[in-house]
């Protein structure tokens, strides 16, 4: 690592420690004001992140106004900067006051309903998403919490440390699959987000998202499968005066033959009305459709390309669909004979 790059990092990490010890002594109102302030300065001076949200916006949305989607980039920049904003708060978040800032109602159905196995809560980037672990484990669910390392390894001991506060267990993406697996055997449950584009050189499966393909994770399928633990569809959504609604949806209703692709699709599909209902809440400013197909038929985002690993990935959830139709049809051709 070279002598500005060291500098850099820690300049960062000593930023990022001051703000963990001064935000939880400020008032939230306060602290919700500044990151409003914040995530608007930053809509406009992250010009890279700018570009994305509004080819995504323009992609997912092309009857939309362009003033419109320019308002919704500006509003999704600050409700990322409200959920971190309320990360390096949430050391004054106790079981106490969580009925001040949330609204539980799902999760008090869930708890009455609660059996002996953990759940999978496959979670959307949405609102105050980066409280949903925390207010779980607050709730008395146990949870392991898959996490993504910085790029600047300074940064990982202090955000372990706040979205540890109540308790779950954080874990690294990468090696996770075994751990999580490891955590359901033991009554726990999961939390991992499932939204997030994955490189298609890497296990992932294709879903279509807003009309278009992109790849994501069928880590929720896979520990489902193996542990029989409900997926519980999962978001934090903003409500008027700073509160959050944590959103559980029932868990999903899957055949037993759904292969990987097609229970990460009815995953999807519970989250993708959200989104259409209230936009401004995802992370618009990322880059969810990185591959475009080859036979696209219609536009994708500018940032998208092309990539052959994207087209084996298409091209074995085709062969997996033709196959179960083919299996479907099979026994009633059968009885006809």
């Amino acid at each position: 690592m070279n002598l500005l790059k060291q500098i850099r990092h820690r300049a960062e990490w000593l930023a990022v420690r001051a703000l963990a010890l001064l935000v939880p002594a400020l008032p939230r109102g306060f602290v919700h004001g500044t990151a409003d302030l914040s995530g608007a300065a930053a809509a406009f001076i992250d010009l890279p992140g700018r570009r994305v949200a509004l080819s995504n916006l323009a992609t997912a949305f092309p009857e939309m106004l362009a003033a419109s989607r320019r308002r919704l980039v500006r509003q999704s920049y600050q409700h990322f900067a409200r959920a971190q904003a309320d990360l390096f708060w949430s050391a004054r978040l106790t079981p106490e006051k969580l009925a001040e800032v949330f609204d539980l109602s799902d999760l008090e159905r869930l708890k009455s309903e609660r059996g002996e196995c953990g759940h999978i809560f496959a979670c959307l980037h949405y609102g105050g998403f980066e409280w949903i672990a925390l207010v779980l484990g607050l709730c008395e669910f146990d949870c392991t919490v898959v996490t993504q390392a910085f790029k600047n390894p300074l940064l990982d001991d202090t955000f372990n440390a706040l979205r540890e506060v109540s308790g779950h267990q954080t874990v690294r993406r990468e090696g996770a699959l075994l751990r999580l697996f490891k955590a359901l055997q033991n009554r726990r449950s999961v939390v991992l987000a499932v939204d997030l584009t994955i490189p298609a050189k890497l296990p992932c499966v294709p879903v279509t998202c807003f009309g278009m393909q992109t790849c994501m994770t069928f880590a929720h399928s896979f520990l489902h499968k193996r542990t029989g633990a409900p997926i519980i569809p999962t978001y934090c959504e903003p409500l008027p005066g700073g509160r959050y609604r944590l959103v559980l949806a029932p868990a999903l209703e899957l055949p037993p033959a759904a292969t990987h692709q097609q229970v990460a699709q009815a995953c999807w599909d519970h989250f993708e009305p959200v989104i259409r209902r209230s936009p401004a809440p995802w992370l618009w400013m990322y880059k969810h459709w990185r591959y475009r197909p080859a036979n696209a038929t219609r536009p994708y985002p500018d940032y998208a390309n092309q990539s052959s690993w994207f087209e084996v990935r298409l091209a074995r959830a085709a062969s997996e669909k033709a196959r179960n139709l083919q299996a479907h049809a099979a026994p009633a051709s059968g009885v006809s004979a």
